[in-house]
């Protein structure tokens, strides 16, 4: 590992510990700090128990981790939307089998320094999850995404999780040209449901693993 690398893996690590303690402050059961997306998929597989059902929506995080193949391995149902044998009649009750499973893991698309999520959808399911899903809910984020303050974060959310999303989708937005966010009136927009978690929700067990390494958007 040369010196840089490591300087900026040490930088990771003061940050994302310095973090964990913020949502715990916040009421998180448990935060972790994991150096590598290997280390994160470990921790997610000690929560998680063998045989349960797992929701995953749309977060590229979970999959850059390999972790809905591991859970696979341990005999976890999985749900997941993404599936591309779904059809338009069975992606509705797979969408819903997500917020019902056990536990739904999913990740963010900014947070602050002080323990707050930030995240934009289209639809609004995978927000909703994050705050309302019936089980018990896994955050895994990098800490490329973390932000000083709340209007940063919110800033990160729209232009530079949201333009590479509307690529992956083929979906012909102003910000799919021009790689930020202007603001704009296309039917095709996919910021469309902001939410500002700020603290864990009530009535459910809520965990968070910070990553060292840049992950998803």
């Amino acid at each position: 590992m040369s010196a840089f690398a490591k300087s900026i893996r040490e930088a990771n690590e003061a940050l994302g510990r310095k973090m964990c303690a913020s949502f715990i402050s916040n009421g998180y059961k448990t935060a972790r700090y994991a150096a590598t997306a290997e280390e994160a998929a470990s921790m997610a597989l000690e929560l998680i128990p063998d045989r349960c059902s797992v929701g995953v929506p749309g977060t590229v995080t979970v999959r850059e981790i390999g972790l809905m193949e591991k859970l696979a391995e341990k005999n976890c149902t999985v749900y997941h939307h993404w599936d591309p044998t779904l059809t338009p009649e069975t992606r509705g009750a797979r969408l819903e089998a997500e917020n019902k499973a056990d536990w739904f893991v999913t990740s963010s698309n900014a947070m602050t320094f002080d323990g707050r999520m930030v995240n934009i959808d289209g639809s609004g399911n995978r927000v909703a999850g994050m705050s309302w899903s019936l089980g018990k809910i896994l955050y895994i984020v990098s800490v490329n995404k973390a932000e000083r303050d709340l209007d940063s974060a919110i800033a990160r959310a729209r232009n530079s999780a949201t333009p590479p999303n509307v690529l992956r989708l083929n979906l012909a937005t102003p910000c799919s040209k021009t790689g930020q966010c202007v603001d704009c009136n296309s039917p095709e927009r996919i910021c469309r449901v902001l939410t500002i978690i700020e603290r864990a929700p009530l009535g459910r067990e809520s965990h968070v693993i910070l990553v060292g390494e840049t992950l998803g958007y």
